[in-house]
């Protein structure tokens, strides 16, 4: 399998999928790490985008889920289409259901580095923490 886990430098989880500079993309069989590639992002939000981290649940609109931010989302997936999983520290709806909508599954997490992420995965520890969506 591989999985995608989004990152500002290489090494740890970025807190926000959004803005992460990278995507490190895992090969994992077996158990164990297969390899490992480093891909910029191409689509980050930028400082015009509308922020999610106060995301409207209930009636109306959800943030981050209109036609801009779905073409957004898909060039997202796209550069990762290769991978069964996404990880991330935070994710907005919109994000989770675009990965989703692609067939990458989304895992949440409060790991702080990719090793800590491989390693969960590989001994079956690696656990979702949906509440951090924003």
């Amino acid at each position: 399998m591989k999985l995608a886990i989004v990152s500002d430098d290489g090494h740890t989880v970025s807190q926000h999928f959004g803005r992460a500079a990278y995507y490190v993309v895992v090969g994992i069989a077996n158990g164990k790490e297969t390899g490992r590639e480093l891909r910029p992002r191409q689509t980050p939000h930028t400082g015009g985008h509308e922020h999610h981290h106060h995301q409207q649940y209930g009636p109306g609109p959800v943030r981050g889920t209109g036609p801009q931010a779905a073409a957004r989302h898909a060039a997202m997936a796209a550069q990762i289409g290769d991978c069964q999983l996404l990880v991330a520290g935070g994710m907005g709806v919109g994000a989770v259901r675009a990965m989703e909508a692609a067939g990458i599954r989304v895992v949440l997490t409060d790991l702080a580095t990719v090793d800590e992420v491989i390693a969960a995965l590989a001994s079956g520890g690696l656990r979702d923490r949906r509440e951090r969506m924003h």
